[in-house]
């Protein structure tokens, strides 16, 4: 199985079997994903579930993540990766699998995942959860108007077409809500449409929730899940990101993606740290 190269996305996933190491890939990380103080972590987790969407889907087997967790044990930085993979179990229905990436010599994320087929459900879905209200694409804050500072602190948000809702942008303006939430629409700039590896990036995609509590900066990632409920279908992406807890310089956040049909096609929760005081 392989990736083909269709944009920027799929170019910053790219991984090269390693020459008789079964289960060992090859990456290049580039600079164009970072934030703040090194890699988006959803970025990274994208690489390493693409390592296991190659190793458990091997004769057949099961491609897509439906639930993945990553540890953050360092920053990763712009340059070559390695990521080992190793198949725990394999079902009919899921398999489970580990990976490891590792830069410089130093692990940079431990991944725990199970994988399966998205597309192999009868589609009975019963739920209260709705998505966000949001005003149309259009009438939503582009990153044209994103302060250059931001910018130039997350370079990858060139990358995307993100639409941000107005009722929770008071922070670029000086006047956060102090409710910790910030949601919008979500597409690449190049246009690439999503699917279940791009979920893994857009999970961690918006500005952090604690730009919304008045405390702007970089919030790094300690550990980070996402649970996929479907196969996205073409469109924009409705995503919505909160906290409800932060203490001790540490803070929660949740994450929901829907697609373009309605569908709740990924949720996340991650702990990470909160910004350090400007």
């Amino acid at each position: 199985m392989t990736t083909a190269i269709r944009s920027e996305f799929d170019r910053g996933i790219a991984l090269t079997p390693a020459p008789a190491e079964p289960g060992r890939y090859h990456g290049e990380l580039d600079p164009g994903w970072q934030i703040g103080g090194g890699i988006n972590g959803g970025l990274l987790l994208a690489v390493a579930g693409h390592a296991l969407s190659l190793r458990l889907g091997e004769d057949g087997g099961h491609v897509d993540p439906v639930s993945i967790s990553g540890y953050y044990l360092s920053a990763a930085r712009p340059g070559p990766v390695e990521v080992g993979t190793e198949l725990v179990r394999r079902g009919r229905s899921l398999s489970t699998g580990t990976a490891s990436m590792f830069q410089d010599g130093q692990e940079r994320l431990r991944v725990l995942a199970t994988y399966g087929d998205l597309g192999a459900g009868n589609g009975e879905v019963r739920t209260s959860a709705r998505p966000p209200q949001l005003p149309p694409p259009e009438q939503c804050v582009g990153m044209e108007h994103a302060p250059k500072s931001m910018i130039d602190q997350a370079a990858l948000l060139e990358r995307f077409d993100l639409r941000l809702d107005p009722s929770t942008v008071g922070w670029a303006l000086g006047k956060p809500s102090g409710e910790g939430r910030i949601q919008g629409w979500f597409k690449l700039a190049d246009g690439r449409e999503p699917d279940p590896l791009l979920l893994l990036l857009v999970a961690d995609a918006l500005p952090p929730a604690t730009f919304d509590l008045g405390m702007p900066g970089w919030a790094p990632t300690i550990e980070l899940t996402v649970h996929l409920r479907a196969r996205p279908v073409p469109g924009w992406l409705r995503v919505s990101h909160a906290t409800r807890n932060l203490a001790d310089g540490y803070f929660e956040e949740d994450a929901e993606v829907w697609d373009e049909s309605g569908r709740l096609v990924a949720q996340s929760r991650q702990l990470a740290r909160a910004p350090r005081a400007q």
